[in-house]
């Protein structure tokens, strides 16, 4: 099932995102319900949850109708944290 949602998601989705410069992460597939990150000007973009659930869920469902949900993993990446520490610190001296 992983390989199939990761398939839908590089063919359908990424191009989508793709033209609003963002992009997408498949996290994990599990008990019908698929994890994923968004990217680039995706990522915390204040349309994410229209984008999960009419582009991502929407692509998925044609092909899976069996999956019933899709879940937006957030998390700092580190590159951001190195960049939040580097201001931080120019900020302390």
């Amino acid at each position: 099932m992983y390989e199939k949602v990761s398939q839908i998601i590089d063919e359908k989705v990424k191009p989508i995102l793709a033209t609003h410069h963002g992009s997408i992460e498949l996290v994990s597939v599990e008990n019908n319900c698929v994890e994923v990150k968004l990217l680039g000007a995706c990522s915390g973009c204040p349309s994410a949850k229209a984008t999960l659930e009419d582009t991502v869920l929407g692509s998925i469902q044609e092909e899976l109708p069996s999956i019933q949900e899709v879940i937006l993993v957030t998390e700092i990446s580190e590159d951001l944290m190195a960049m939040a520490r580097n201001i931080l610190s120019h900020h302390k001296e």
